[in-house]
């Protein structure tokens, strides 16, 4: 029962984030974002839900049926699964490896995503699917790698555990890990400048091509809670080692984090494909793997 509401109320804030992204990017393009539905445009996202749901939904005649309808439900349902590990005070049940847990279900999306460009049977959609493929392993690699070196330095994979960890002076090399995993996150995410497996101007809408309606609306759902998720699991493993978390600042650091994910949005054009392959092939994994190197002697000086 108490999953059930976490789940609810994962898919409540996922809903309003959108609206806060669409008022964030409208005024920092110096224009109104919604603002014609009621009150200051506050039931906008229930608004898109109804228009999404309600559309008649099409199947293209040559898709592989079962997958095609399979891959949305299959995206959005791995991403609830990660909100099962939120750290709370009194959570509904206590996963001891969470991070672990974290990791297996976060590496299944990248079948989601392939599973629906290749289930339109559209040369657009598998193009999209391929790139988003190649760029999820590219940057799950050094994501795990980056996880790794902070994980050595608290000691534990509990997330709940985590926020309760105390400031060290060996934190203060968690700063640039973080940018670098923050980075790592953009592109996991395939938000902007990392959206190719959505590049618009290049693929017309990229592996969702052939998706409308309420299938459409699983996909989008399904991506703005990974956003949400991997705002609040920066919150907790890399900024644990600066403050003490409770409920309310737990919150108000995810916040935070997401809104940077917009501010990006805003501010960069999105790179060449080649350029994203060489920055994670030939500057993340070499430094991720310099700085497990380094924090392994640290995490042992630490313990013993």
């Amino acid at each position: 029962m108490l999953l059930s509401v976490s789940f609810l109320m994962a898919l409540m804030a996922m809903a309003f984030y959108t609206l806060v992204e669409r008022k964030l990017l409208g005024y920092m393009q110096l224009r109104k974002g919604p603002n014609k539905v009621m009150l200051m445009g506050l039931p906008q996202p229930l608004a898109d839900a109804m228009k999404l749901f309600l559309k008649e939904q099409m199947l293209p005649s040559n898709a592989n049926k079962s997958p095609f309808i399979m891959a949305p439900v299959m995206s959005l349902f791995l991403s609830l699964l990660l909100w099962s590990i939120f750290p709370h005070m009194n959570p509904s049940f206590w996963l001891q490896y969470g991070i672990l847990y974290f990791m297996c279900v976060s590496a299944m999306n990248v079948y989601a995503t392939f599973l629906a460009g290749w289930s339109s049977n559209s040369k657009y959609a598998l193009l999209g699917a391929l790139r988003g493929v190649a760029q999820t392993i590219s940057y799950e690699i050094s994501m795990s790698l980056i996880l790794l070196s902070a994980l050595l330095l608290l000691t534990s994979m509990d997330m709940n555990m985590m926020t309760t960890s105390t400031f060290t002076p060996v934190a203060l090399m968690m700063i640039p890990v973080a940018i670098i995993w923050f980075i790592t996150n953009l592109a996991e995410t395939n938000r902007a400048p990392f959206d190719f497996a959505e590049g618009e101007s290049e693929l017309v809408s990229g592996f969702n091509v052939e998706y409308g309606s309420s299938m459409f609306a699983l996909i989008f759902m399904a991506e703005y809670c990974n956003i949400l998720f991997m705002s609040l699991l920066t919150s907790v493993v890399f900024y644990s080692f600066y403050m003490k978390f409770m409920s309310l600042t737990l919150i108000i650091s995810t916040i935070i984090i997401s809104s940077v994910f917009i501010w990006v949005r805003a501010s960069f054009p999105r790179m060449r494909y080649d350029s994203l392959m060489m920055l994670t092939w030939k500057s993340f994994l070499p430094f991720s793997i310099c700085m497990l190197v380094l924090t392994m002697p640290m995490s042992v000086a630490m313990n013993y």
